[in-house]
């Protein structure tokens, strides 16, 4: 029990920090801050920017709602930014039930509700756009938060942070919330040098600790269990190893199958044994007096046959089966990741099937009545098309799918009612885990491979640790629960590397673009915009890597001046005798290198001549010195043939067994029926071998013989032989001519010279991976504004927009100088708002590996158009490769036809019909292409700007309006 002495002091220290903002702001929140979140505040309070790197569910928002606190407090503005619509959305109705409707707005691609109010949530891009065009809304911004600021490293929309963080006027604090990053004092330090003073704040405890398990059928373990003790060592749990091993058995399926050893029954509990958890904090304390799931509860179903209806591969319980037990576990609410849009709605459909209900009748009456209000905006003649009827049965019963395919409206009910605990389990893919916050009781993995837009492959530790950060809601549950799901071939060691791998590195995908050019050079002058990039994040990393390649050429130089001192010659410049013999060097190894290759190109020859029955004598073989040619022997895809030796070995024939070419040494009658897989058929022929060859033999005449062996240079074109013999005779005679060449220390000096010529190749290396890395963002910005003089966007020089530049700085998209060059030529002068709408959808338009299909033209204007685009983005594509710049991805034309007959008025259904795209893509796609519109309507002359207010409107209704916040 304290002191009164020290109850007083305590007392004292709360009434001090009572009295900040911090305090005030503390007082608020109705629970205790962590020691990292004490720590922000006070770096956020005492004016400096802070980046604040913590796991999912720690409460890294906290900070950034304390800088909208501090905000509001002091008379600024506050932006709080973030990556997706989804959350910008999410966050404005946190910030607006805590500081009311007037004091919050938000800005996003297709939502303005009180821009001007002090605190605006917005997506990134928006702030971008902002300060390009130099915004009034700009004035008096104080803070600026950065939430899932590690979205920087994504490759398609990453540049947009960088951009951010290096233009915001240095008056603006920033507050930077990231996932948990291993190189997160790196990236604090690039922030210290374009932000000044910024505090690094790493948090790598959870709040709610994470338990790994495996699920085999529907029986669940611990993935770790750890030995006696409080310092016992972490390892796979056995009992889970010995249940794998037993389903292997009970499918008929080996490691074989998978392509890795099985060996003796066993081995694969002996194999799995030794593996350590390397980090006891994400459920290595598995064995500490935690009773095994897998004892709780069993039942005859526990083992699920292949045969069970809706069973998944492998004898992977059904979905259905695994709500089932996490629901008796006690671990729902529940998110199932699948990877698959097609597999988040089969769940959906699997567990309507099975008759499952998951929270009570009148809940599902309740929400029932929900949804109806919040799709009152909805034709009712498109529910059907939408999947509403399933849609709302699920979420009626407790369950939902959660996927970008989904109506967006549809999506965001979901994370509503799962938010308030209103649903129990949601089948989702990844882009779940992007910042929403939508946590859970306990997080399922059906898959550790997922599609990357480019291939399956293996989910990253990164990814899982992001993915099952959902697992464990702060301040409702006492752990999370993370659960992978076994088939056959995952390894529980695999899973075990992937729970406790803690290694994320931060990368930068920072480029410049066209659009980000003339903006620079609008806003800064190019020189300045030059020095400007070299301040990006992305110029910082490259730059570190250059330091210590700097410091080895440093070394090297070093070096290379002690030996060139040692091989000094008093008779001559030895340095130039070295030369001299450096290069005579280098041209025989080249000789040598030529009449090698000659050499096994005849050998080659020789083997391919080699006929059944011939012997050949080998080479240092210990198969028997002598070999026959065997019938049909020819080896697949090589052409080597394969023979017999001397002591009943086969052995195939191969360039690389010769020195040089093989002789044939005699004949041997080999049995039209031989089998080579045959013990005794071998061994006889052996004998006859023997037999027949005991003493060397002739070569016949043109076999062999080493007729190409006598070392000549028969392979090298006569001129290019005699210019090679010239120079290498030139070279000897400069060098018996050098007054080095008769020097008693001669052999000494030339080690020394051999030295420096080796380490001289070593350090132009060098020097050559410094100038690729050096500067490299700003050259980049160099060529293409060398590519945007050359189209007429800057002046000649390079050094000033021109007046279809300024044009070109309101277009923001990925095409944008696509764009701009089809303004510029008026190539939409003739179309019509539904015509325009469709031409556009090409511009944004990029197909999934699922929904490719043929395009269809809504119209001879629409077609014309396309072309003319199409030839646009063949010019520009050509213009950017001459410049030594990536080209932009090809417009693709798959859905115009779609969005054509949708900006004219046809129903969703009609649209949809004979399509690939569903619903939820659809209404993305047509948000992007409102998007692009508005951009269009800003930079067009009056004639295309109107058309494209016009192809908006038209698009812009029915569903894809449906989801805007009013």
């Amino acid at each position: 029990m304290s002191s009164p002495a020290e109850r007083y002091a305590q007392a004292r220290v709360r009434a001090a920090r009572q009295a900040t903002a911090a305090g005030r702001f503390a007082d608020g929140l109705g629970f205790e801050l962590d020691d990292f979140q004490v720590r922000a505040l006070d770096a956020v309070q005492e004016g400096d920017g802070v980046l604040v790197a913590a796991p999912t569910g720690a409460g890294k928002t906290v900070v950034g709602e304390f800088a909208v606190f501090l905000a509001l407090e002091t008379g600024r503005k506050a932006f709080y930014t973030t990556p997706i619509k989804a959350l910008s959305n999410q966050k404005y109705h946190d910030l607006v039930a805590r500081h009311g409707p007037e004091n919050v707005g938000l800005l996003t691609g297709d939502s303005s509700i009180n821009g001007e109010a002090p605190v605006v949530v917005m997506t990134t891009e928006v702030l971008r756009n902002m300060m390009y065009s130099s915004s009034p809304t700009l004035t008096g911004l104080g803070y600026v938060v950065m939430d899932e600021v590690h979205y920087l490293a994504d490759r398609f929309r990453g540049a947009v942070w960088e951009e951010v963080i290096i233009h915001l006027p240095e008056s603006v604090q920033v507050v930077s919330l990231s996932a948990t990053v291993s190189n997160a004092e790196e990236f604090g330090d690039w922030l210290r040098t374009v932000r000044g003073n910024t505090e690094v704040i790493v948090a790598e405890h959870r709040p709610v600790p994470l338990w790994q398990h495996m699920m085999v059928g529907t029986q669940m373990f611990d993935l770790f269990v750890t030995d006696g003790g409080a310092e016992g060592s972490t390892r796979v749990n056995p009992a889970l190893l010995q249940r794998i091993e037993q389903a292997e058995r009970a499918t008929g399926w080996t490691r074989e199958d998978a392509g890795g050893p099985r060996g003796r029954r066993g081995a694969v509990r002996g194999r799995y044994a030794d593996h350590r958890g390397r980090d006891d904090r994400r459920g290595g304390r598995g064995g500490r007096g935690r009773a095994d799931r897998s004892d709780r509860g069993r039942r005859p179903d526990d083992v699920v046959p292949l045969a069970d209806r809706g069973a998944l591969p492998g004898g992977v319980a059904s979905r259905a089966q695994v709500v089932d037990r996490l629901d008796r576990e006690g671990l729902l609410p529940a998110i199932t990741f699948i990877f698959s849009r097609a597999g988040c709605d089969a769940a959906v459909g699997q567990l309507l099937g099975r008759g499952m209900r998951l929270v009570p009748e009148e809940e599902g009456r309740r929400i029932r009545e929900l949804v109806a209000e919040r799709i009152a905006e909805v034709d009712p003649a498109d529910l059907g098309v939408l999947g509403y009827h399933d849609f709302v049965e699920g979420l009626a019963r407790g369950f939902a799918a959660h996927h970008a395919g989904m109506l967006p409206l549809f999506r965001e009910i979901v994370e509503e009612l799962f938010t308030a605990g209103r649903v129990r389990a949601v089948f989702a893919t990844e882009t779940l885990a992007l910042g929403i916050n939508m946590p859970a009781r306990s997080v399922v993995l059906e898959k550790l491979v997922k599609f990357n837009g480019e291939t399956h492959a293996p989910v990253t530790p990164a990814e899982y640790t992001q993915l099952t950060g959902r697992a464990g809601r702060r301040g409702i549950d006492v752990e999370g629960h993370a659960v992978v799901l076994w088939r056959r071939g995952v390894d529980p060691v695999e899973v075990a590397g992937l729970a406790s791998t803690r290694t994320y590195p931060l990368r930068s995908s920072f480029r410049p673009s066209s659009n980000m050019a003339v903006n620079l050079v609008a806003q800064y002058g190019r020189p300045a915009a030059h020095e400007l990039l070299q301040s990006s994040f992305a110029q910082f990393q490259a730059d570190r890597s250059v330091v210590g390649l700097t410091r080895r050429l440093k070394e090297n130089q070093e070096a290379l001046d002690g030996y060139e001192e040692a091989m000094a010659c008093d008779r001559g410049d030895f340095r130039e005798y070295g030369r001299l013999r450096h290069e005579l060097s280098e041209l025989e190894k080249k000789q040598a290198r030529r009449r090698q290759a000659s050499r096994r190109a005849d050998i080659a020859v020789a083997l391919d001549e080699l006929g059944v029955g011939d012997v050949v004598r080998l080479e240092g073989s210990r198969k028997g010195t002598m070999a026959v040619v065997l019938p049909t022997s020819r080896a697949k895809g090589t052409g080597e043939p394969t023979a017999l030796t001397s002591n009943g070995s086969l052995h195939t024939l191969t360039v690389a067994g010769f020195r040089d070419v093989p002789d044939v040494i005699g004949t041997l009658k080999v049995p039209s029926s031989f089998n080579a897989r045959s013990p005794k058929a071998r061994k006889d022929l052996a004998s006859a071998l023997r037999e027949k060859v005991s003493e060397p033999l002739p070569g016949r005449s043109g076999r062999g013989g080493g007729s190409r062996g006598d070392g000549g240079d028969d392979g090298d074109a006569p001129a290019y032989r005699s210019s090679l013999e010239t120079r290498v005779d030139e070279l000897r005679a400069q060098l018996r001519a050098h007054p080095s060449h008769t020097c008693p220390d001669r052999e000494e000096h030339a080690r020394w010279a051999a030295r420096w010529w080796q380490l001289r190749r070593e350090t132009d290396d060098l020097q050559r991976r410094v100038s690729e890395r050096t500067n490299t963002v700003a050259k980049t910005f160099e060529r293409i504004c060398d590519l945007l003089s050359t189209l007429g966007y800057l002046t000649p020089d390079g050094l000033a927009v021109t007046e279809e530049g300024q044009r070109l700085r309101r277009i923001y998209t990925e095409l944008d100088l696509v764009v701009a060059e089809a303004l510029r030529r008026g190539s939409w002068q003739r179309l019509s708002g539904a015509d325009l709408a469709a031409v556009v959808s090409a511009l944004v338009h990029e197909a999934r590996g699922d929904d490719v299909g043929e395009a269809r033209m809504p119209g001879v204007e629409v077609e014309e158009a396309l072309g003319e685009i199409g030839a646009i983005w063949r010019e520009v594509s050509t213009l950017k490769v001459e410049h030594r710049l990536e080209p932009d991805r090809e417009p693709d034309p798959g859905i115009a036809w779609m969005v054509h007959r949708w900006a004219s008025g046809r129903g969703l259904e009609e649209v949809l019909r004979d399509g690939t795209l569903s619903a939820g893509d659809f209404v993305r796609r047509c948000k992007q292409v409102v998007d692009l519109l508005g951009q269009i309507a800003q930079a067009a002359d009056p004639p295309v700007a109107r058309t494209a207010r016009r192809a908006s409107s038209a698009v812009l209704r029915g569903v894809v309006a449906a989801d805007r916040l009013d």
